[in-house]
């Protein structure tokens, strides 16, 4: 059976990231598809001909508002379709999703609003949750085997952050955060990390604050989670910190077609 090698990575900006070496890393870690998160630039600012001399077709969906969110996937394999936005206005605008078709299979880019800056915006994300909750489950009457890369902003159990004491009321980490978290994985996605892996330590975001990531003082907000119906498809799944191109690093998954 052929396989799929997937990687998700929100590069807090897409050319700062770049600048920091980001495209011979993935020479060094070629993939088939690439979900690409906060990619900070819009059509005339993403450099899709660097990615295309490594071989990638690039999709774009960028946030109306420069220089903010916005989602992209780098694809080997020319896919069947590729649909941008969730057809929800408030988030299409922000350039949360992107979801491109390769056979029986698709695969999302998402990026799920942060809460972190008051309380408008994480009611913001609640409402997001929601909204996104019914949408994926309306898609997969539609598309039964789906994969969904992404910062999703939350670190699910006390065994994802650092300190799960002191932020326990922080955003990120709130309990109506994790109860959702639970009800997606229960009501039929797979954490592919946790299915293979379940060490502690293993974060994909650090704060830029008091030396974070050189302590490994971080969170593990960045999944790669598949349909139930395709769990043991899942040959590997890692997270490469040492990819220091962002604040987060890679997520990284192998999957049976």
């Amino acid at each position: 059976m052929p396989e799929i090698e997937i990687l998700s990575y929100n590069v807090n900006g897409v050319r700062a990231a770049i600048k920091n070496g980001l495209l011979d890393w993935l020479k060094d870690h070629p993939c088939d598809v690439v979900c690409l998160q906060e990619i900070k630039a819009d059509d005339d600012t993403f450099d899709s001909s660097a990615f295309h001399q490594l071989g990638y077709e690039s999709y774009t969906f960028p946030a109306v508002k420069k220089g903010y969110s916005g989602v992209a996937i780098l694809t080997r394999i020319t896919p069947d379709a590729v649909v941008k936005g969730c057809g929800i206005k408030v988030y299409d605008e922000e350039g949360r999703n992107i979801r491109i078709d390769i056979g029986d299979l698709s695969i999302m880019s998402a990026y799920f609003p942060s809460g972190t800056t008051g309380d408008e915006r994480q009611s913001v994300k609640m409402k997001y949750l929601d909204d996104f909750f019914d949408y994926i489950h309306t898609l997969q009457k539609e598309r039964p085997k789906i994969v969904i890369c992404g910062d999703y902003n939350i670190a699910h159990t006390e065994i994802d952050i650092h300190n799960p004491v002191s932020n326990k009321d922080t955003s990120g980490f709130k309990p109506e955060e994790r109860a959702w978290m639970t009800k997606f994985f229960e009501s039929g996605f797979v954490d592919t990390f946790r299915h293979v892996c379940t060490d502690p330590h293993q974060y994909s975001w650090w704060s830029y604050r008091a030396n974070s990531r050189a302590n490994n003082k971080g969170w593990r907000i960045d999944y790669i989670s598949v349909t139930r119906n395709i769990r043991e498809n899942v040959v590997s799944a890692t997270i490469y910190q040492d990819a220091v191109h962002s604040d987060h690093c890679p997520v990284y998954l192998r999957l049976r077609r």
